[in-house]
């Protein structure tokens, strides 16, 4: 089956076409401001491959507009292709030879969440916690660390990125699916909301 995957849930983005196990693209770019510009180029340059008949995307954890832009994108491209969706966390899709790994990241308001993830599926399903609740586990932990972004309190984290082409395999194996059809991003606490100040008449 032909997998178009998109991920853009860090600053690093990436766009894949898988046709079974033979790779038809795979191209990544960096953006600290926003993926729009680059995730659409490099989107016309994959279509002008293949036609997909499938689309997968990285819901993240991790930039709340990044996977919206992904999201927005396969929708788009599925309304043109007829293309089935289908979403799973970006955790899955680290970049790294291990089969047996965990993952930590800044949920911003002083919290950290954390995963553990083996044969591609999550050991330990991603988690919030304080830095003391990090710190603990993290203690004399077996596998390797990663991290999309350095963590100032937890530098031993190896820096590693989630990638297109690692979500287009675990599509095709039906691995670590979350979502279908109908996507939203992946988040581990509500959104924070801040009211409106009152104006004073």
């Amino acid at each position: 089956m032909i997998t178009l995957a998109i991920e853009t849930s860090t600053e690093r983005g990436s766009i894949a076409i898988c046709d079974g196990e033979k790779m038809l693209f795979n191209e990544s770019f960096s953006a600290e401001r926003g993926h729009s510009s680059q995730l659409f180029l490099a989107l016309e340059r994959a279509l002008a491959c293949v036609r997909c008949e499938q689309i997968v995307v990285g819901l993240g954890p991790g930039s709340y507009s990044g996977a919206r832009i992904a999201i927005s994108a396969a929708i788009g491209v599925s309304l043109g292709t007829n293309a089935r969706l289908l979403g799973i966390s970006s955790l899955l899709a680290i970049e790294t030879d291990a089969t047996h790994f965990c993952v930590i990241g800044d949920a911003r308001r002083q919290s950290f969440y954390f995963a553990e993830i083996a044969n591609s599926g999550f050991v330990a399903e991603p988690q919030l916690l304080s830095r003391e609740q990090l710190a603990e586990r993290l203690d004399a932990l077996p596998c390797p660390l990663f991290s999309s972004a350095p963590i100032a309190e937890f530098s031993a984290a190896q820096i590693a990125f989630p990638s297109a082409e690692k979500l287009a395999r675990l599509a095709l194996a039906q691995r670590g699916i979350v979502a279908r059809d109908q996507l939203e991003p992946l988040y581990l606490r509500e959104p924070h909301i801040t009211a409106a100040r009152k104006i004073q008449s």
